[in-house]
């Protein structure tokens, strides 16, 4: 996300949802990060590294929005 962090900082101040939403997407990326440190990853995990990966897409799109809208 190319935004200024005072623009970020400011949301998530104001904005419940959108803190919400950046909380989401550090946790997210925490969990994508400790599945890419494995040297190899089973079907389960490959499976659930996918669905993090929409789930950090969908949350940044819509902060996105948000920061759009801001």
């Amino acid at each position: 996300m190319d935004v200024d962090q005072d623009v970020v900082g400011e949301l998530c101040e104001n904005d419940p949802r959108f803190r919400k939403l950046y909380e989401e997407h550090q946790l997210l990326e925490k969990q994508l990060q400790r599945l890419d440190d494995l040297t190899f990853l089973t079907t389960e995990q490959e499976t659930e590294r996918k669905k993090i990966q929409k789930m950090k897409l969908s949350g940044k799109d819509e902060m996105e929005q948000l920061i759009s809208a801001s």
